[in-house]
């Protein structure tokens, strides 16, 4: 076919398909700097990815990549006919024309001759192009649409990175951390930073590691080239400083150890740097990044033990960057630049000005705030900028000792800090997922995740309403928008514990609580007039997270062949089926536990109020009174008895957590979290064992024991 007769076609085309489609704003994450739609292609008759010669390696690999994620969608490769997408470069492409700032990591989109073109003047740049081309995709199979659109691009901050805890419990697969890389790619971010404490095995050092729970130097080197494919780079974080409380357990290293057993590095000890640079020795072979991250946060215990002399007589400050410059001085020889957190440091803005200019170049500082500020994060930054430093900024998923993370504080949280760092100069953004008790799913920080990676991206302050109206359909696939709902019900769960309950949001310490404890009963009584809105918006999420399943098609339609297109025939629909079903499934697990929060209140009030109102009538010698008082009893302790509830929805949480649990983790580390449910289910055996025993005398002789006796509270007093 002409080109001539092609472009005849395609206007004629295009104009049907934009009386047919009703046009929306695209839904894209990141929003490029400049996107123009210009008109929607069916891709009934598949794509052609082609990569413009001279087509080096990078950039067929980007090729391949879109390849593969279209195939997985079920969009037929074409020859001859389809879409076609070709990559090329500025050079190859004489009418593109880059900034400067576009160049390292920039990319153009161009629509035209019934398909796409994306340039890039890098192999990074043709990459994140291709990313974005796979999001102009609605729709799997045969139903398939491409959004064409014309798009300038490139981003605010560069660096754009994940800081990932692989140390307070779940330690990711290999195969999962490979997920994790491609996942991160398709939304820009290019670096990946595992936090470690000890659960890096050192051959200097084997004590440290784990069996079964740690990372070997051969999954090491596997990730760093698998992750370099996708333009990210691997930098570890090998805490030298604080934080090394399970490797000072150890006896050989307790003379290191600012006090015994602590979690601090004494740095009067000779044979503190020593360790560093053993640690941080190997970590350079291993990761051939640009960075190491030495981590020097929360020296809670400096100045409490042997350096306690020291710091008395010089202060704390001056100790800690005394340390600190002894750290990078010695591992200055691997050639890297050194992360640092600046909790510490930020509290001494004048040392930090009469520090080395070395120091200050081999260096980057980043602040780290978890909340949202009122006042901004300013504050964080300047004793940093002020003294000649690089800056980063480190917010966070907000996913720590949490059911499901808090999406309100998150958002947030990331929103304000990075755009105050874009502000300041801070060249990255290092966003942050913790796991202090253990119980942390990384498919449930999927959402905190993709918008730190947007605002990273965009320049400025980026809209929460854009990406959270933007989140399921591009990374789900979700076209009802259920999923964004049932992420916003969640939102507003946490929102009424918080700032309603007064108890603070979805927390795993509250959804562990005994409702019956002492504490239990002293937060029952202020949480009890709110559970019910708290277990609406659960509820509310879990009924979305169904209707969205339920209207996904269980299988994309792929097409068989050529078809000719014929007018009179209804044009196919945009459908998808449910992408990151994973995270879904860690979503609806999120929820049901935040219905418990409510629920076990509830449930422990009615036994409450029930046995009182049992032990009241035992005296009785009516006979429906009576009846009554087994009723009542039954009603706590029988078939579909309030205690069998609370067995009954631990034992299914246990379940579905440790299903969620091997979607990402290994084995480590699981075993305390199910003995928590176990623990918890006994509780509740155990009371149900006591109750039965009251039943049981009950019916021997008419009497019941006092409430206190078989351990249940008097009920709450009535609210005011």
């Amino acid at each position: 076919m002409s080109s001539h007769r092609f472009g005849a076609l395609l206007a004629s085309f295009c104009l049907f398909t934009s009386s047919v489609f009703a046009q929306s704003p695209l839904k894209l994450i990141p929003i490029p700097r400049e996107v123009h739609a210009t008109g929607d292609l069916a891709l009934l008759h598949g794509v052609r990815i082609l990569c413009a010669a001279p087509c080096s390696a990078e950039d067929q690999f980007a090729a391949d990549d879109l390849a593969m994620a279209l195939q997985e969608r079920g969009v037929q490769a074409a020859s001859a006919t389809g879409v076609s997408i070709e990559l090329v470069r500025v050079g190859a492409h004489p009418e593109a024309r880059f900034s400067d700032e576009m160049k390292a990591e920039g990319y153009m989109i161009s629509a035209s001759g019934g398909g796409l073109t994306v340039i890039g003047d890098s192999a990074a740049g043709v990459f994140y192009g291709a990313q974005t081309v796979k999001q102009l995709i609605e729709g799997d199979g045969a139903r398939a649409v491409l959004h064409a659109a014309n798009v300038r691009d490139w981003p605010a901050m560069k660096y754009r990175g994940l800081d990932d805890d692989l140390s307070r419990g779940p330690v990711t697969t290999l195969e999962f951390q490979k997920h994790l890389i491609r996942t991160l790619a398709a939304y820009k971010i290019n670096l990946y930073s595992p936090y470690f404490e000890h659960t890096q095995q050192y051959a200097s050092n084997p004590l440290m590691a784990p069996p079964g729970g740690s990372v070997t130097a051969e999954e090491a080197r596997e990730l760093v080239a698998y992750a370099k494919q996708y333009h990210i780079d691997v930098v570890p974080e090998q805490e030298a400083f604080g934080h090394l409380h399970h490797n000072l357990t150890w006896e050989q290293y307790q003379p290191l150890a600012e006090t015994p057993h602590g979690a601090v590095l004494a740095p009067g000890q000779p044979e503190s740097i020593a360790l560093i640079k053993q640690m941080f020795t190997e970590l350079a072979a291993l990761y051939p990044g640009p960075f190491l991250h030495i981590g020097a946060d929360e020296t809670v215990d400096l100045g409490l033990g042997q350096t306690k002399a020291d710091v008395d007589t010089r202060g704390l400050a001056p100790v800690y960057l005394d340390f600190l410059q002894r750290i990078v001085t010695e591992l200055k020889p691997l050639n890297r630049r050194f992360l640092f957190w600046g909790d510490i440091a930020q509290d001494s803005p004048d040392l930090l000005k009469g520090l080395p200019q070395s120091f200050k170049d081999s260096t980057i500082a980043i602040a780290w705030v978890y909340s949202p500020e009122a006042r901004g994060y300013d504050r964080f930054l300047t004793p940093f900028t002020n003294a000649g430093m690089e800056t980063w900024v480190a917010p966070s998923v907000n996913n720590f000792r949490k059911v499901y993370p808090n999406n309100n504080y998150a958002l947030a949280n990331i929103q304000r800090f990075t755009a105050d760092g874009q502000r300041l100069g801070s060249t990255g953004q290092l966003n942050t997922i913790w796991n202090d008790d253990g119980e942390g799913l990384f498919n449930q920080d999927w959402y905190g995740i993709l918008f730190g990676a947007a605002a990273a991206w965009q320049k400025g302050e980026s809209s929460i309403p854009d990406f959270e109206n933007s989140y399921a359909q591009v990374f789900h696939g979700d076209m009802t928008g259920y999923l964004n709902e049932a992420q916003k019900e969640m939102m507003l769960a946490h929102a009424v514990l918080k700032d309603q309950a007064k108890q603070g949001d979805g927390s795993n310490s509250i959804f562990w609580l005994d409702p019956m404890s002492k504490d239990g009963q002293r937060i029952g009584a202020q949480v009890l007039p709110y559970v019910h809105d708290v277990r609406l918006h659960a509820e509310r999420a879990l009924t979305l997270i169904a209707q969205a399943r339920a209207a996904a098609p269980a299988a994309p339609p792929v097409s068989t062949g050529p078809k000719t297109y014929d007018p009179a025939d209804s044009y196919p629909s945009a459908s998808t089926t449910l992408r990151e079903t994973a995270a879904i499934d860690a979503l609806e697990l999120g929820a049901r536990r935040m219905d418990l929060i409510g629920l076990k209140f509830q449930l422990s009030e009615e036994i409450a109020e029930g046995y009182q109102r049992a032990y009241a009538m035992q005296n009785t010698t009516d006979k429906k009174q009576r009846m009554s008082v087994s009723r009542e009893l039954s009603d706590i302790n029988g078939v579909n008895g309030r205690i069998q509830d609370f067995i009954d929805a631990y034992s299914l949480l246990r379940d579905l957590y440790e299903q969620a649990w091997y979607r990402s983790n290994r084995a480590y580390a699981l075993r305390p979290v199910l003995e928590h449910y176990d623990y918890t289910v006994g509780i509740w055996e155990g009371r149900s064992d006591r109750v039965r025993s009251a039943q049981r005398q009950w019916s021997d002789n008419h009497t019941l024991p006092p409430a206190a006796d078989l351990g249940i509270p008097p009920p709450a007093p009535a609210a005011k």
